[in-house]
């Protein structure tokens, strides 16, 4: 089964607060989370919508594509985190990797994914484009960023709007 999982991330300040949202979509069902910081970066909600997503898939999938509006986490996850690693998470200015404590998260539930046999894909989406999903993903993060009311979506892929 191959699963996508939609991610954003927003921060009023940088550093100031923050709200990450994903959205998973399976064949049959359509799962939206959000959560909130006090004092947080942009990155760092870019890397929680990613993370928290990841977190809620299990063995039953065979694919799963991460789709994100930020190119720090697709060039982390997929150009850039092996080297750190290698260099004992310093970056080629040999300074600390910033947010090291999501990367490390993030590798961990990519790595717990493939021992199970799940392929997992980093896709680069244009923010603010007009896709669907990631403007709905974009909503959440920032209304949680905002701590506006919104509700999120739990339930059959063919009452979605997707």
């Amino acid at each position: 089964m191959k699963i996508e999982i939609w991610t954003d991330g927003s921060s009023r300040g940088n550093p100031g607060p923050g709200g990450w949202g994903s959205i998973i979509i399976t064949p049959d069902e359509v799962i939206e989370l959000g959560g909130r910081e006090d004092l947080t970066t942009n990155n760092r909600m870019e890397m929680s919508g990613a993370l928290f997503g990841l977190r809620e898939i299990g063995k039953e999938a065979k694919e799963v594509e991460v789709c994100t509006d930020s190119q720090y986490v697709k060039k982390g996850m997929t150009e850039w985190i092996d080297g750190w690693i290698k260099k004992g998470w310093k970056g080629s200015t040999k300074k600390p990797v910033l947010n090291q404590d999501l990367w490390e998260a993030l590798k961990k539930e990519e790595d717990r994914l493939k021992k199970d046999g799940v392929k997992v894909k980093w896709k680069y989406v244009p923010g603010h484009s007009g896709v669907a999903l990631n403007e709905r993903v974009d909503v959440i993060a920032t209304s949680l960023a905002d701590e506006s009311d919104i509700d999120l979506y739990r339930g059959e892929r063919k009452k979605y709007f997707v």
